[in-house]
């Protein structure tokens, strides 16, 4: 198990946002939570990441309980977040966010990261001097995702990277995710499109209101009626 998640609840002021939540990730999986807008899909990943504090439970990676760590802490830990929305930094260049994103690295070690990013997305490659916010949206995410590899971490937190993007570039994306789980990044998921989620993640968490409603392998999931009727269009 690389990643534990016990008793979550998280809260915005007096709105509670999650409520109790468990779950779990195995090394090499892709783990995906699935569910309507706002359900708190979001605001797991936050917390998980160390951008949200939770009110009580543990987050435990590699045995280690990272609740209430902040972002560094959890990015040292080897974590790294891939944000709903992307939020690359427009007004620098692809190049620039990719250094930025591997800060703790020096010479040959950040170049050779880059590298490889530039290798696995080509049209990053030829985008290398373009600013951020002249990228188309499929651009966009591919910068986002090679941030996180360049950061690096064994646990990739992917909040909704089909988001905005046309179904071609869907396709696309979401065959560099399973990729990139192949060559041993594990990923835990979320995704509205949850057609996409079921058909590459192992398993996968239906969550409502802030609670987890559901939990099976993606294939069983994907069959089961409630799900078919709420989130597939079936």
């Amino acid at each position: 198990m690389l990643l534990s998640i016990r008793d979550l609840h998280v809260s915005y002021g007096n709105i509670r946002a999650v409520h109790g939540v468990s779950f779990e990730v195995d090394q090499g999986e892709i783990v995906t939570l699935i569910g309507a807008n706002g359900a708190g899909k979001s605001t797991i990943l936050n917390t998980i990441a160390g951008l949200q504090s939770p009110d009580k439970g543990d987050i435990s990676y590699k045995g280690k309980n990272l609740a209430g760590h902040n972002a560094a802490e959890v990015v040292k830990a080897g974590l790294v977040l891939v944000p709903e929305g992307r939020r690359i930094f427009g007004n620098l260049t692809v190049y620039e966010n990719l250094r930025l994103a591997g800060f703790q690295y020096r010479g040959e070690e950040l170049n050779r990261r880059i590298n490889r990013v530039f290798e696995r997305f080509p049209r990053l490659a030829d985008r290398r001097n373009q600013l951020g916010d002249t990228l188309s949206g499929g651009e966009q995410q591919m910068l986002a995702v090679g941030r996180a590899l360049v950061t690096g971490g064994e646990l990739m937190l992917l909040d909704e990277p089909s988001m905005g993007l046309a179904p071609i570039l869907v396709q696309e994306i979401f065959a560099i995710l399973r990729e990139i789980n192949q060559q041993g990044t594990t990923i835990l998921l979320v995704e509205q499109n949850a057609h996409m989620a079921l058909k590459l993640a192992n398993r996968g968490y239906v969550l409502e209101t802030g609670s987890i409603i559901l939990a099976g392998p993606s294939s069983e999931l994907a069959q089961n009626a409630e799900v078919r009727k709420a989130y597939l269009g079936a």
